[in-house]
């Protein structure tokens, strides 16, 4: 491997380790184009979108300790909620593992892009969709650093079945999941969006743990690749958590949107080229 292919990949690390960290999505989008690109172009045919998904899912389990111990520290995680959340991601990135062995992976690229233009159109729309009175069985507040004052909560069987499926798509496309998980926690439950990010990448550490521990008893991670990478998600990750702690909440929430555009429109292109 030649030298400028470790560097970049470090700086390609460190850039995805904070953004994702920043927003809570691990950062995934990034790892797989560039591991697929990248090394394709290098050794041509020998870097597969399975390869390239399990390779990204245990460097996204670098990134998600990283972050949550910052966050931890930050006391910005709902660990009770992280914890129910993984009940159900768990499974799911077992079950994402076996799919992205089964499924055609350029209709899930079309599918997973429109999904996405359409967490975009609502978190959008979300701050004129009006208020409803909701049926949570867990209730809390928080007070962020501005001093306001949020109320947020959740049911315990919805939260679960939306874990499932974030897990899915987790070990599925290698993207960690949180580009799913944080608009449902912002959108459905209300989360404020600091402890949204942060509680997601406690669950996103969890649940690439065990995508990943599946994915390597199925020989599928390239494990030097994922050497080069995870120095840079490491601190990448502690660097985004101490960055999101001096942003403000809407800021989070814009960053968020302008991601999850781009990666609908990446998946998009991928499954009409190919």
């Amino acid at each position: 491997m030649m030298f400028g292919l470790i560097l970049l990949f470090i700086i390609i690390g460190l850039f995805a380790g904070a953004t994702g960290s920043i927003v809570g999505i691990g950062g995934g989008m990034f790892f797989v184009p560039a591991l697929l690109f990248f090394v394709n172009q290098q050794a041509p045919g020998t870097m597969t979108p399975q390869m390239a998904a399990a390779t990204s899912l245990a460097v996204i389990a670098v990134t998600g300790l990283s972050s949550s111990l910052s966050y931890l520290k930050q006391k910005r995680v709902d660990t009770q909620a992280a914890l129910l959340f993984f009940l159900g991601s768990a499974p799911g990135a077992v079950a994402g593992v076996y799919l992205n062995k089964l499924l055609h992976f350029e209709s899930f690229s079309l599918f997973f892009g429109l999904f996405q233009l359409g967490m975009f159109v609502l978190l959008m729309v979300r701050d004129r969709i009006k208020p409803r009175t909701l049926r949570w069985d867990v209730k809390r507040t928080f007070i962020d650093a501005e001093g306001i004052e949020y109320e947020y909560g959740y049911q315990r069987w919805l939260a679960v079945t939306i874990a499932f499926f974030v897990g899915i798509v987790s070990s599925l496309f290698g993207v960690g999941g949180g580009i799913l998980m944080v608009p449902s926690m912002i959108i459905l439950f209300r989360f404020p969006p600091h402890v949204a990010t942060a509680t997601s990448m406690l669950v996103i550490f969890l649940s690439a743990v065990v995508g990943s521990v599946t994915n390597a008893l199925h020989g599928h991670i390239d494990w030097l690749y994922a050497a080069c990478l995870a120095p840079g998600a490491w601190f990448g990750g502690k660097a985004g958590a101490q960055i999101a702690a001096r942003l403000k909440g809407k800021t989070v929430v814009l960053v968020l949107r302008v991601l999850i555009l781009g990666i609908a429109i990446q998946m998009i292109g991928e499954a009409i080229l190919e």
